[in-house]
């Protein structure tokens, strides 16, 4: 099974940032999901899941700010599935600044797979597990 991995830029404009000048912590958390989105797309027919009743929802995020970012700079985003198990599943991301391949921040994302119904966490098994599995390393 091949791992997939996604990569992406984003620039960092003045918006992002935060009266200290540099990027805003919470804007982090957008540049993630960003990734993870492209991911998804890039791999898995989301709508379809949607119509089946399957939403994907983070339950938990584990952030690690290592450097700060600032204006102009160029930030590649790297997204890929982790690992899954029985009920939940983990997306490993980092931000590396582009010119210097320093990590700015690394997180590891916990999902679930839920019934749009109920908003609960479905095993993962059968066609989900089949799914995720062309996602993991």
């Amino acid at each position: 099974i091949q791992s997939i991995m996604h990569e992406m830029q984003i620039k960092v404009r003045g918006y992002h940032l935060d009266l200290y000048g540099h990027v805003n912590n919470a804007r982090f958390l957008e540049f993630l999901e960003e990734g993870r989105w492209c991911l998804l797309e890039q791999s898995l027919n989301l709508k379809k899941w949607q119509s089946q009743g399957l939403n994907f929802f983070v339950v938990n995020i584990n952030i690690n700010y290592r450097q700060p970012a600032f204006l102009d700079d160029i930030l590649r985003i790297q997204t890929n599935m982790s690992r899954f198990g029985n009920k939940s599943g983990i997306i490993h991301q980092k931000i590396f600044l582009k010119e210097t391949e320093k990590i700015i921040v690394d997180a590891d994302i916990t999902f679930v797979i839920a019934d749009s119904q109920t908003g609960k966490a479905l095993p993962i098994k059968g066609k989900i597990k089949s799914a995720l599995e062309i996602l993991t390393a």
